[in-house]
């Protein structure tokens, strides 16, 4: 059945493969599939390649490309740091999908790191942009300025740091410094 603008979809249904179609408003790519993630009418732009859905409610809150978001740090490995994602920055509405994302160790900051503990550890919190989206599965950047780490605690104690610099922080208790790669909106 070949979907045209105008017909009503619900929430998971198969609207194109992502060859021929971007995923619009309303709409996420699943592993080459674009579905919809709202109940609502079908908009396709043949111009710009990209298939929404238009919802008259507004839908729920999916995460896109671009979006800025807030999460923890629940695992370092090697080249990746797994991330639980749990707010879109910008909005107060819960997200409607548990996100799982992950973050490579190149898309951190736009200079070299050695080691991915040198920016991330268990328990950060971090703002980070969505930059690839795979069904519920995320790829993060923080290579901006503004990206990072807003609020680390001591490996040691466990108490909040204070950001020293853009690649330091601080513990008040254990009188010793950690790198991270720090957010300049790292919350004190």
């Amino acid at each position: 059945m070949k979907i045209e603008s105008g017909d009503f979809v619900m929430p998971g249904d198969f609207l194109s493969v992502s060859e021929k179609f971007l995923p619009g408003q309303g709409a996420y790519e699943d592993y080459g599939s674009v579905k919809s993630g709202v109940p609502g009418n079908v908009l396709v732009d043949e111009e710009e390649k990209e298939i929404s859905v238009i919802s008259k409610s507004g839908g729920p809150n999916l995460l896109k490309v671009g979006d800025i978001v807030y999460g923890e740090i629940k695992d370092v490995r090697g080249q990746r740091a797994l991330v639980s994602i749990y707010a879109k920055k910008g909005t107060n509405r819960e997200l409607a999908l548990p996100y799982m994302a992950a973050i490579h160790i190149s898309q951190v900051t736009p200079s070299y790191i050695d080691k991915l503990t040198d920016a991330f550890r268990i328990g950060d919190l971090i703002e980070a942009k969505v930059v690839k989206i795979m069904g519920d599965n995320l790829d993060l950047n923080t290579e901006d300025i503004g990206l990072g780490v807003v609020k680390a605690m001591c490996t040691r104690c466990r108490t909040f740091m204070d950001p020293c610099n853009e690649s330091e922080v601080y513990c008040p208790v254990c009188d010793r410094k950690e790198k991270r790669k720090v957010s300049k909106n790292y919350d004190y």
